[in-house]
């Protein structure tokens, strides 16, 4: 692989593949929470992007390496992720139904933890990359990872923002929409994985 065009291209396309869920998710988080804090947009958007970059470079190393351990472990990513968004957003819709007769506490927050999980659970197929990008030097494969991050910081960002719009206008429903949101996401993976 040469360092062209096509290659730049590629990458920036496999970054807005990778990036939806984490765009999904990270509209979820701005509706659930619409007056969040810039320094908190950026540390999701930037949570998002980091797994983003980190699981195709774990991805392509396993490829150099443990492929065949690597292997065996493809087969529970989408039970993995829908293990993980499923439980998260449960918690949030209990968290929203709960709190709609209680119009003065304030709404639960996506905590750092929280924030983890969301991260691994949207970017764990993104080590699947790494099969697609084994013939790539490491030094392409880090610019393409880093490509596919960059894409997924802007899209979470844009994704956070809208939330927000959304999420003051809807009010005490968003938390809910936020949790059916990632329940959705966990298992649009899971049932893609069995029909691709």
């Amino acid at each position: 692989m040469d360092w062209n065009f096509l290659f730049f291209l590629n990458s920036v396309l496999l970054g807005v593949g990778l990036a939806m869920d984490a765009f999904s998710v990270s509209l979820a988080n701005g509706l659930n929470e619409p007056n969040m804090k810039m320094r908190k947009t950026c540390l999701v958007a930037g949570t998002f992007a980091f797994f983003q970059w980190f699981m195709p470079m774990i991805g392509w190393l396993c490829v150099h390496t443990v492929v065949e351990y690597f292997q065996v472990f493809r087969r529970f990513i989408p039970w993995i992720a829908l293990l993980l968004l499923g439980f998260i957003g449960g918690k949030m819709v209990i968290e929203g139904v709960r709190s709609k007769n209680e119009a003065a506490e304030e709404k639960p927050k996506v905590g750092f933890v929280g924030l983890l999980v969301q991260g691994v659970a949207t970017s764990i197929d993104a080590l699947s990359v790494g099969f697609t990008i084994e013939s790539y030097p490491w030094q392409m494969a880090l610019v393409c990872a880093v490509l596919i991050a960059a894409v997924t910081f802007g899209l979470c960002m844009f994704g956070v923002f809208l939330g927000k719009k959304f999420g003051t206008k809807l009010a005490g429903k968003a938390t809910v929409l936020g949790g059916v949101i990632l329940i959705a996401i966990g298992l649009e993976i899971f049932i893609t994985s069995f029909i691709g």
